[in-house]
């Protein structure tokens, strides 16, 4: 009994001292971060970006007709023959959760004395959510990202909100122009490592490509023109050098820790081969048309000859480097086409041993076939070059970005072979030209974006899967269960082969 007093006596001093420290307060959530540093989050939330973009721009590849799959895999009949259901494709939850992070840098940065993350975080939200509206249409924004505030956020109009982000990115721009970073903490910027004015080349090319995604649109012409020559008045141009996360400095040689297209498709910490390596195939149309063209150079950096890469010798492949060796398989096909009899996905996106490359999230090519596109649209922007010399440097860059030795050199001998699509001046539809020499700069890096200029232009007109008996195609994605299951303003009566995004006009 003695013992017993003794033990009650303590546990009661226990559980005292507990409570007037709320060791057992139930209200603490384990799982927030209160005293976590804009610094710290900003660099998760950019890791998390480019981890989170890897999926949609698989599917965006495999839906622009730009990658397939070998049929050493079971035909994925809800990617291939489009039976997907609102339980499929949920990037939703996690792009969401990674705007949260932004947000918190947002709300925190003042008081820690960091404003120089607040120009990054608005400009990094923009992209998150030009890309999720390209995925689902209207979503929430207004109401989003204010926790118990807004449990069940009211959605806005997916045009609406991509004003807003033209509006946000202006914003992001005075805040980086007028903090600029601490140098101290420049290294938790891994994308720029603290270089506010490749932040800003960064918010104008990320505006140029939301801009030009309504190119199409009816009654927009005045609106984009406007904004254009506001970018062009501002005067710190678009990016000369890819957009990509993380790098040398970052990922390293450690399971989780590696690049994570790299950790995909390619190898594992130890230089081990991925077996889903063996998925991921170059379409027989893409091939087609690169071969067509003559265009040789970029078909050997976008895809290993057939059976992979060489072990031997990183970035070369197996078989011989020649044409015929180059094996790509119909879209949808579900046999025929084994992982050693076709090629594999290339050296500009995997070789053996380089598991730090950047993530990229735009290309210099990117924004300089939009900058064609706006000259030939719309005369009455002041860009200063022509529509002829952004497209030129657009397939220049393409080389370039892709590996392509000489790459000037050997872009110009396409740029003046005669060949339509190709040649400007040999083309009869400039704008046609700029669309499919966009979607073969974008192979590899921005499979998002390719299908997202798939949709808005209807170029190139690409083959249907074998297993789909109609010409219909995937326009977006349905709004995944989880969001429909918390929230009564989810949109109802989407049909995801004919309820069309905004941009996309026919």
């Amino acid at each position: 009994m003695k013992f017993k007093s003794i033990y009650t006596l303590a546990l009661g001093a226990l559980l005292m001292t507990g409570c007037k420290k709320s060791f057992l307060d139930i209200n603490t959530n384990p799982n927030s971060l209160p005293t976590a540093t804009p610094a710290f989050v900003l660099t998760n939330a950019l890791s998390t970006t480019a981890n989170s973009m890897v999926s949609p721009n698989e599917i965006g590849s495999y839906w622009s007709g730009q990658w397939t799959q070998s049929s050493s895999y079971i035909l994925s009949t809800t990617t291939f023959n489009y039976q997907f259901t609102n339980g499929d494709f949920n990037y939703w939850d996690g792009l969401y959760d990674n705007l949260q992070d932004y947000q918190y840098v947002l709300n925190n940065a003042d008081a820690n004395g960091q404003k120089y993350f607040k120009g990054p975080a608005n400009v990094m939200k923009a992209y998150v959510f030009q890309a999720l509206i390209d995925m689902y249409g209207d979503l929430p924004y207004t109401d989003a990202l204010k926790g118990v505030a807004a449990l069940a956020p009211k959605f806005d109009n997916q045009k609406t909100v991509y004003e807003a982000l033209i509006t946000s990115l202006d914003a992001a721009i005075v805040d980086l122009k007028a903090n600029p970073f601490a140098s101290a903490y420049a290294g938790a910027d891994i994308i720029f490592g603290g270089n506010t004015t490749k932040w800003v080349k960064f918010a104008n090319s990320l505006k140029l490509r939301i801009l030009m995604h309504q190119s199409r649109v009816t009654g927009r012409d005045a609106y984009i023109t406007t904004e254009i020559n506001k970018i062009v008045t501002e005067g710190s141009g678009f990016i000369t050098e890819e957009v990509g996360v993380g790098g040398a400095a970052f990922y390293i040689a450690t399971a989780g820790k590696l690049n994570p297209i790299y950790d995909r498709w390619g190898y594992d910490a130890n230089g081990a081969t991925r077996s889903l390596g063996r998925y991921p195939r170059p379409t027989k149309f893409l091939f087609d048309q690169l071969i067509a063209a003559n265009d040789t150079f970029r078909l050997k950096r976008i895809a290993y000859a057939k059976g992979g890469e060489s072990g031997a010798t990183p970035g070369v492949s197996t078989a011989a480097e020649v044409v015929s060796n180059y094996v790509g398989v119909p879209f949808g096909i579900a046999s025929g086409y084994t992982a050693p009899s076709s090629s594999y996905v290339g050296p500009s996106l995997i070789v053996k041993g380089q598991y730090n490359k950047p993530v990229v999230l735009m290309t210099v090519a990117e924004v300089q076939f939009a900058l064609a596109e706006a000259k030939q649209r719309f005369p009455a922007v002041t860009l200063p070059g022509t529509a002829q010399s952004y497209y030129e440097e657009g397939v220049k860059q393409s080389f370039r970005v892709l590996g392509v030795d000489d790459a000037a050199t050997k872009a110009t001998t396409l740029l003046t072979s005669g060949i339509a699509d190709a040649d400007w001046s040999a083309s009869p539809d400039k704008l046609r030209a700029i669309a499919i020499q966009k979607w073969i700069a974008l192979v590899n890096f921005s499979g998002l974006e390719a299908w997202t200029e798939y949709r808005k232009s209807n170029l190139p007109v690409t083959p249907q899967s074998p297993g789909v008996s109609t010409a219909d195609r995937p326009l977006r994605f349905f709004y995944p269960n989880t969001e429909s299951g918390s929230n009564t303003n989810v949109p109802t009566g989407i049909d995801v082969f004919k309820t069309r995004l905004f941009w996309d006009v026919d």
